[in-house]
């Protein structure tokens, strides 16, 4: 067997394109909205967890920054009035990140053409099947390669 012809290769290179691929058509959107990609996936995941907030060590668990790295994108956001810091009652080394109103307006600014950027180049391409067992096989990966992604979030559903 050839060993550069390898199914392992070619998925790791196929994930590794369509994700630049995806990146360069979704960054617009974010870039005329005044918003990078991260400070979107900080805000998206705020919006998304329990009472819109999330402990600055959980946030940086959910994303691809260190914990350092989302201080300094938290810090910016809160500057800009998109997101707050609140103090953690149980925890004084612990602050939570809260998504503010001006966040959540920001959010939905960007979301109506971010979705549709989603359906034209990704979910739209792919039948409800395919996108179901693709939700399923990437969750089985992330869970093994990123168990802390979804730290401070309760359990979704596999329709979520």
């Amino acid at each position: 067997m050839d060993p550069f012809d390898d199914p392992r290769l070619t998925a790791m290179g196929l994930l590794a394109e369509v994700f630049t691929g995806l990146t360069g058509k979704t960054n617009p959107t974010f870039a005329e909205a005044g918003i990078s990609e991260v400070d979107f996936e900080t805000l998206i995941r705020l919006s998304r967890s329990p009472e819109q907030r999330l402990r600055m060590s959980d946030l940086a668990a959910q994303t691809s920054l260190s914990t350092s790295g989302i201080t300094r994108v938290v810090d910016r956001l809160e500057r800009e009035g998109l997101v707050a810091r609140h103090p953690c009652a149980s925890d004084r080394r612990a602050s939570y990140a809260a998504l503010t109103e001006a966040g959540a307006a920001r959010l939905r600014q960007v979301l109506p053409q971010h979705l549709k950027d989603i359906e034209t180049w990704f979910t739209g391409l792919l039948s409800p099947d395919q996108l179901d067992r693709f939700l399923e096989a990437l969750r089985v990966i992330r869970d093994v390669v990123r168990p802390c992604a979804t730290a401070g979030v309760p359990r979704r559903t596999p329709a979520s």
